[in-house]
């Protein structure tokens, strides 16, 4: 029996790519023996770039509801269909925002370094980045929202995370980085709360003193970070940078949605941008594409060892010295991404714990300004 994997296309660079991970995920389906059906959303949304081309404010803000109104019943259509995963490119973040703060999203990465694991849980639903603007002459004012309901469904999700990600091993610090000194007391209150209830130790912190705190001694050998977006977001590409020497470029993340009524629905993302400068042009790094098509297809369609099987391709064509120009080479995506396919072959999983931690080389498409 075939697994159905969703796939929404944003504008920029975003076609070539979702060709890209179509290509990888079937071939990658094929060497295992694994059907997959791919379903598409009929609509191409935004980016920024392409949304600021309309001209106004008046049609960029109609443009926002309707990408992601239309996103959002993409993503509910394909949860009633049973649909565990979806792969999206790039697309314009109000818009993006809107879907995550109705979905109640959380964004997953795993930070692996020579000294620990930093787990990021970003709370996508909820603060600035989830907000509604209103706009008079000359002003735009932004709404938000903060609230315990969806405090403690982040904090919930983010310890059963911790548990999945490190089984064996407790977790050494909990940190919550939040602007929390501006919400009258009521988050102090409902984290206290939260951490009572499941019996561990959250230490809630000014988004400062977290930053000064990883400068003098780094994270712990397991760290739980669950960062409020306004920090997570601009603090993503250090974080990568200083402790596990990568860039966003190569890397994707999963987003997690919370609500009920699409519970269980993964949506894997490129960290990378739309690259509007880059569409069309056949230039366009696929590395964190067809890694992204490689842990879907592994993590839900049943191809053990498929998200190996890819780093080693990827670690052949360095070698070969096939890179796209970002990385000073001449190879086209298609030349890379053919590339790829051609060394790829199935690698067994070896046993639980064994696995070695990869290091990712950077390398990628440029995001949007």
């Amino acid at each position: 029996m075939g697994r159905n994997i969703g796939l929404a296309v944003g504008r920029g660079t975003g076609p070539e790519l979702a060709d890209v991970f179509e290509q990888t995920a079937h071939h990658i389906g094929g060497l295992y023996s694994r059907s997959v059906t791919i379903t598409r959303s009929p609509r191409i949304y935004h980016s920024y770039s392409s949304l600021l081309a309309e001209g106004d404010t008046r049609r960029m803000r109609r443009g926002t509801e309707e990408d992601a109104d239309h996103y959002e019943r993409f993503c509910r259509d394909q949860a009633d269909r049973g649909t565990s995963a979806i792969f999206r490119t790039a697309i314009n973040a109000q818009s993006l925002y809107l879907v995550r703060r109705r979905l109640r999203a959380v964004k997953v990465d795993l930070i692996a370094g020579a000294s620990g694991e930093l787990l990021l849980i970003r709370d996508a639903a909820q603060g600035f980045y989830t907000g509604e603007n209103s706009h008079s002459p000359g002003v735009v004012t932004r709404t938000m929202t903060f609230s315990r309901e969806i405090t403690d469904q982040v904090i919930s999700f983010a310890l059963r995370r911790a548990r999945d990600e490190w089984p064996d091993d407790d977790v050494d610090e909990i940190v919550m980085a939040y602007k929390f000194h501006l919400l009258d007391g009521a988050f102090t209150e409902w984290v206290a709360d939260a951490a009572a209830r499941h019996g561990v130790d959250i230490a809630l912190r000014q988004p400062d003193t977290v930053n000064r705190d990883l400068i003098e001694r780094g994270p712990s050998r397991r760290t739980l970070i669950i960062g409020g977006n306004e920090w997570a977001d601009a603090m993503h590409a250090v974080l990568l940078d200083r402790f596990a020497a990568e860039r966003q470029e190569s890397r994707f993340t999963e987003n997690i949605h919370l609500h009920p009524e699409v519970s269980g629905l993964v949506e894997f993302q490129t960290v990378h941008g739309s690259a509007d400068d880059l569409a069309g042009r056949d230039r366009v790094n696929p590395t964190a594409t067809v890694r992204a098509a490689a842990a879907i297809m592994e993590r839900h369609a049943h191809c053990t060892g498929a998200i190996r099987a890819m780093e080693l391709a990827l670690e052949s064509v360095r070698t070969l010295g096939v890179h796209t120009p970002d990385l000073g080479g001449d190879h086209s995506t298609t030349a890379m991404t053919a590339a790829l396919l051609d060394v790829l072959e199935p690698h067994a999983a070896p046993p639980p714990g064994s696995t070695p931690r990869l290091h990712i080389v950077p390398g990628g498409p440029r995001a949007d300004p």
